[in-house]
């Protein structure tokens, strides 16, 4: 009820620790926004402790930052005007609280969670999809790097999958796994990438936006907002797995869950930059992200994308090389997966840790049979949601 809103409502959260043993300096404000959503990302110095608050007449949103001081050379308002969101104002409220301010337009809901290393507050805002707006027409706004350009060509729009989000990972001065034969993750996977780009275009009339098409930095966060905001049906992360045992090889597929799985904590925590220790913590403190996974089936779809991807993977290898292991599909927490609005996976192509697994990654047909064998799963995936829809009346 609208009365609900004439008192704050005031929920305590925790950033990670149980208090912050120093001030922490709010370094940063980024966003990135479209018409239907917003993520605001609040770069800090160290873990805090903060309050949420929804105040009416204007409506408004925001979050306290407690035992915080603001830089001085951070921004502090933001013109959104995007109709779920007016604007962003943040402040220094009082001496050690930073307030961060959103006034609303039409909004629906928010989830906020917290990235470490370095330590990030980040805040999700929906609102309703405009059904006016061509897919093609949208852009990211913000204090971000631009996306590549999005080629303006006729694509046949099919129902289910008409625009996927590759994200090469890693990239610029994260340059992920290093083989022992000095072979870069984020050369292997941005190659890959261009080449799943191509096919899925060129075959299968697929729109494709790469998160990055050089050798760039750009942040877990960064990314998700990307597919988000572009308004993809996919996402799918692009990986190379490392191991300290250098026996260990074989191809899996993640989608963003809760797990107990040591070993699948321990490749998060790898693509994550932060110990194991920490993520066994985050786990806990991402429920409400996981719960809405849940509540919208996008972990079924997920799950359905993950066993079609892999399944096209290791069929496809198996055909052409030995000793080709199937490590199956996995949960696990990662970064990069969370606040994506569709169904959205992380693939591990092979271990670059594995001397005969690096040489296989250095070789271009390799790659480029890894590239035809995710596009082989997203038809798959595409080809059911197809089935599901003319059975549903909805195609």
């Amino acid at each position: 009820m609208r009365r609900a809103f004439l008192l704050p409502l005031c929920f305590i959260f925790l950033l990670t620790r149980a208090e912050a043993a120093e001030e922490v300096s709010v370094k940063d404000l980024r966003y990135w926004s479209d018409e239907s959503y917003t993520r605001v990302v609040i770069d800090l110095d160290g873990p805090v402790t903060f309050t949420e608050n929804r105040l009416s007449n204007p409506d408004r949103l925001y979050f306290d930052l407690k035992g915080c001081k603001l830089s001085k050379d951070v921004d502090t308002s933001f013109d959104i005007s995007n109709g779920i969101l007016k604007s962003i104002r943040v402040g220094q409220f009082d001496n050690d609280t930073v307030r961060i301010v959103l006034d609303l337009g039409k909004f629906e809901r928010n989830n906020v969670f917290v990235l470490e290393d370095p330590y990030r507050f980040v805040i999700d805002i929906y609102g309703e999809v405009r059904e006016d707006t061509s897919p093609a027409d949208r852009e990211l706004s913000g204090s971000v790097v631009r996306l590549p350009s999005v080629e303006r060509k006729s694509f046949k729009r099919l129902p289910g999958v008409r625009r996927v989000v590759i994200d090469p990972g890693h990239g610029g001065k994260d340059a992920g796994a290093i083989g022992p034969r000095g072979l870069y993750e984020k050369d292997v996977v941005l190659d890959v990438a261009k080449k799943l780009k191509k096919i899925l275009t060129e075959k299968h009339k697929i729109e494709v936006i790469l998160t990055r098409d050089r050798d760039i930095f750009i942040p877990l966060e960064e990314r998700t907002a990307i597919a988000n905001s572009q308004k993809a049906d996919l996402f799918i992360s692009i990986h190379a797995n490392a191991n300290p045992r250098r026996d260990v090889r074989g191809i899996e597929t993640y989608l963003l869950n809760w797990t107990n799985d040591k070993e699948a904590m321990r490749v998060a925590a790898r693509e994550n930059a932060i110990s194991i220790e920490k993520m066994q913590r985050v786990q806990n403190d991402l429920q409400v992200i996981l719960s809405d996974l849940a509540r919208d089936n996008k972990r079924d779809e997920s799950m359905r994308l993950a066993h079609n991807v892999q399944t096209s993977i290791i069929n496809t290898l198996k055909s052409d090389y030995q000793k080709i292991v199937d490590n199956g599909v996995k949960h696990a927490l990662f970064y990069v997966l969370v606040g994506a609005q569709m169904p959205s996976i992380l693939v591990e192509i092979s271990f670059i840790s594995n001397r005969e697994e690096e040489k296989r990654l250095s070789s271009a047909l390799y790659r480029k049979k890894i590239a035809e064998a995710i596009a082989g799963g997203i038809h798959e995936y595409r080809s059911l949601s197809e089935h599901v829809a003319k059975v549903n009346g909805r195609f």
